[in-house]
């Protein structure tokens, strides 16, 4: 078995290349407004199922992480995002779930996992 070393490689510079020439926000903006900020069929970390859920149009998603990963010879790339919106109680924004977005390597939707705290006061949940 070979052992690599990518502390310094150059796809660490490709990556951050790539991802400073993208604006990740319009990504995400594109992607919700695509779903009119719903998702449908949502299954939580309980196994419980929810038929809709109706995200803030007020969103506001940060990237947290990036990855990009090659799976049966097609490259791909991860983008993580924070999701919060503005809490006028408390002046600030209140995260209340993440979302991760693949595309390939012609940026084209691949998939997308949705992380969410079901209890948030900022989203609508409808169950089956």
């Amino acid at each position: 078995m070979v052992f690599l070393k990518l502390r310094n490689h150059q796809v660490w510079d490709s990556l951050n290349e790539i991802l400073n020439n993208i604006d990740t926000s319009v990504l995400v903006k594109k992607h919700l407004e695509l779903s009119d900020y719903k998702i449908n069929g949502y299954w939580d970390d309980q196994d419980e199922y929810y038929e809709e859920i109706i995200l803030p149009r007020t969103l506001e998603a940060r990237l947290i992480s990036s990855s990009v990963g090659i799976a049966n010879n097609k490259r791909f790339l991860q983008m993580r995002f924070s999701l919060s919106t503005y809490n006028e109680k408390t002046s600030r924004g209140d995260s209340f779930g993440e979302l991760l977005l693949i595309y390939n390597e012609d940026l084209e939707f691949i998939d997308e996992n949705w992380d969410l705290d079901i209890n948030s006061p900022f989203i609508e949940v409808k169950r089956a």
